[in-house]
Parts: structure tokens; C-alpha cells; sequence
């Protein structure tokens, strides 16, 4: 059987998903909404089961050649002071690296590989799917107009149409109307500023909590200037009684948020000024949706954002969706090749891939990885403390940092 996929969507989950299609020897158009590719965006962590995914994929050697691998997690109170450290990646026992990259710079090395393999008409722009029509034995996208266009694109029949068009998507607001986003009063503010490595150069660094502050500081790229300083990703978190929700990737006011930080000046980093001198600043808001009993029907399905969007804590994000990606390019090529029903094949995706993405929105939200800063600050009550040891031991904060791996999906040797 020779099938025709339509993926609507040109993110991180649809060009990993056309791909792994490819790999195995299925065709695939990808719709993608904008009029043009560009590389935006602030950093991304590749975690090593989302390297595994990519690896497969035949991109780790360009992936490390652009981003930074990550030695060790650390973890400090918004005091400062030193709490848990945990080594990453390689240095962890894991067989792939944890890395650092800029997310337009993953975009564009799944692009041009996309292209390379499939063509350039693989990838269609200005096509922002609008809805679907199913049919026995296939369904039809249908596009809204593009930007400066009065006319829709045609609609696209294939025998598979898959929705990667993110946390917004249409697709999944058409197949599950009653939707909606969940936003718990918690806004993000996302940049990155050059300037000197901090700590090691290769460490992920998070530090305080939402109640009070939270900051996620890591690399994603070494000499950015030509002098010797590393391009540093950084993510302020805050949750306020009654906020309104933040827009999406809009220009970030650092009035709104820098003053929450201005008492971070430890000997190790000046937070005001690391923020202060922000190449660029977004702000997001903090955003899931609840998991859903279905995910698509007939030969319609969902992956990635679309599909389990989740708080982006412990970088789980994006290496959910690309293993979505390989398991259901798995079902497919298995239905073409037993000349079964790929509707019977999408639903065996989304009975494997469900249940493990709805337990990590749901730890995301209740246990994330910050949760071990967390527990100390119940511990001291927020205040300082003379010795950590007399609160809690290394073994206990680990055992949370494994807890998390575990349901995440990334333990060593697995």
C-alpha cells in the first residue's frame, strides 16, 4: 500500500515526523502556516532521549556542531545558596548528550535536511490549516487565507493528515471544540544575553521558585561574539494571584518582571544585570491543556504541542514530540507494508503515546524538576539556611530528581 500523508504543521514535531517517514519510505507533504522559515526563537535543551530521536534521525554530529553539551544540573535557592547538583547527559551514564541550542537553529537543521531528503516542495508555506474533512478513506485539509492573500490555498486530500500546528492548533480545536487552555496565573519572560560562561560554561542552572521567583539559565553558544562570550538562554518565571495571561512570543517589558530579581546579586552571578542586558526579551505565558481520551478519528490524529502541550519545565517538550513522531512513522510503515487500515494504525499511536505524555503534563505541573528547590524552601521557610544538611539530605533531593526522570522517560540505560 502506498500512502500520502499530509502534515499540517512545519514545527520541531512535523519535520522530525516527515523525517522519519522518509527513513522509511513514506511519502509526506508538510503545511506550514507562515510565508516564510526563519530562525526565531530563543534556546531549547535537547535532553538525551530527545537526542535519541535525533540521532536516529542522522542529525547529532550537525546538532553538536552548533549547540553546547551540557556537563551537570545545579540547583540554588533565590538566596543563592547552593542546593543539589547532578551531572547530565553523557556525564550521567546516558549513551546520547543533553545540549543547549537556539530553537531557530534546531528549526533550520530540520529544514534543510527536510529538504535535502524530500525536495523542496516538501515543505509548503503560507498553507495555515483552518479544518479537515474526513472521509472513509482518507480526509481533506482546507487552509485559511494567507497573509496579503484574499484566496485560501486548494484544500490537499491524503490518505493521513496529521496535526502539528501547536498549542493553538485548529485541527485540534475543530476535532475537540469544548477545549481549553489551563493557565494557573504563572508568566514566563524568555532572552538571551552574552556574557562570560557561568560556573562551568556547560551548566544548566536553575534557581528560586515561582512563589518567589524562578530563574532557568543555561548556554546554547560558545564565542557568540568573537571575543570569548556564550550566548545564555535564560527564562524568568513568576506566579501572581489574579495576573492576566501573557501574550505569546511578544516583545517582553523587563519593568515587568526585572524587579522581582533585583536582590539576586550573588558572588557566583549578577541576575539584574545577566537580565538587564537581554539581547532580546518574549514574553510567554505558563500554558497546558488537559489530556484528552482521544486524540484524533478516522484518519485524523494529533502530535506534539497539538496533541499534550505541557508546562515547558524539565525541557520534556519537544522530546515527547519527537518521539511521537517515531512511533507513529513506525505504525504507518507497518500498515503500508501489511496493507491494513493506517486508521488502525493511528489509533495504536495515540494507545501508546497517550498515557505516557498525560503523566508528564500531569508531573509537570504537580512534581517538576525545580520541585527539589521547592522542598527546601518549605524546609526553611523561604529564609536562608546555615547548613543544608540539617534540613534535608542529597539522597532525598535525588531521589526526587529520579522520580522525575523516570516518569519523563530518560533514565540512564534506558
Amino acid at each position: 500500500m502506498t500512502l500520502q500523508v499530509a502534515v499540517v504543521g512545519g514545527g520541531i514535531a512535523g519535520l522530525a515526523f516527515a523525517l522519519a517517514l522518509n527513513q522509511r519510505g513514506l511519502r509526506c507533504t508538510v503545511y506550514e502556516g507562515v510565508a516564510q522559515l526563519r530562525e526565531v526563537g530563543v534556546g531549547i535543551t535537547l535532553l538525551p532521549h530527545a537526542m535519541r530521536e535525533l540521532a536516529a534521525l542522522g542529525l547529532r554530529e550537525a546538532l553538536q556542531a552548533v549547540a553546547i553539551e551540557n556537563l551537570e544540573s545545579v540547583f540554588f535557592n533565590r538566596h543563592g545558596q547552593f542546593i543539589y547538583r547532578e551531572p547530565r547527559g553523557r556525564h550521567a551514564g546516558h549513551a546520547e548528550p543533553e545540549l543547549g541550542i537556539h530553537r531557530g537553529r534546531l528549526h533550520g537543521l530540520l529544514l534543510q535536511a527536510v529538504r535535502e531528503r524530500l525536495g523542496e516542495d516538501a515543505v509548503r508555506t503560507g498553507h495555515r490549516g483552518e479544518r479537515v474533512a474526513l472521509h472513509a478513506d482518507g480526509a481533506t485539509v482546507h487552509f485559511a487565507p494567507g497573509p496579503g492573500r484574499a484566496a485560501a490555498p486548494a484544500p490537499q486530500r491524503a490518505d493521513v493528515v496529521v496535526a502539528c500546528d501547536g498549542v493553538h492548533s485548529a485541527l485540534r480545536r475543530q476535532l475537540h471544540p469544548q477545549d481549553r487552555l489551563c493557565f494557573a496565573g504563572i508568566n514566563t519572560w524568555r532572552g538571551t544575553t552574552l556574557r562570560a560562561p557561568i560556573l562551568t560554561g556547560r551548566s544548566y542552572l536553575r534557581i528560586g521558585s515561582i512563589d518567589t521567583g524562578k530563574l532557568v539559565i543555561y548556554p546554547i553558544g560558545d564565542d557568540a561574539d568573537g571575543r570569548g562570550l556564550q550566548r545564555i538562554n535564560w527564562v524568568a518565571e513568576i506566579r501572581r494571584e489574579g495576573a492576566p495571561m501573557n501574550d505569546w512570543n511578544k516583545p517582553g517589558r523587563l519593568e515587568d518582571f526585572l524587579p522581582v530579581f533585583e536582590s539576586w546579586r550573588f558572588p557566583w552571578l549578577d541576575v539584574p544585570a545577566l537580565l538587564a542586558q537581554a539581547e532580546q526579551v518574549f514574553e510567554y505565558p505558563m500554558v497546558d491543556r488537559d489530556p484528552l481520551p482521544a486524540w484524533g478519528h478516522g484518519r485524523v490524529t494529533l502530535m506534539g504541542d497539538a496533541a499534550h502541550p505541557m508546562y515547558p519545565r524539565g525541557s520534556n517538550g519537544s522530546a515527547q514530540a519527537l518521539i511521537d513522531a517515531r512511533v507513529l512513522a513506525d505504525e504507518l510503515a507497518g500498515a503500508a507494508a501489511a496493507g491494513t487500515d493506517p486508521g488502525l494504525a493511528l489509533r495504536r499511536y495515540e494507545d501508546a503515546r497517550r498515557p505516557a505524555t498525560a503523566r508528564v503534563v500531569e508531573t509537570n505541573r504537580t512534581v517538576p524538576p525545580d520541585a527539589i528547590i521547592m522542598r527546601v524552601d518549605e524546609l526553611s521557610g523561604g529564609r536562608p539556611f546555615e547548613r543544608l544538611e540539617d534540613l534535608v539530605s542529597q539522597d532525598e533531593l535525588r531521589a526526587i530528581s529520579q522520580r522525575y526522570q523516570q516518569i519523563a522517560g530518560f533514565v540512564p540505560g534506558r
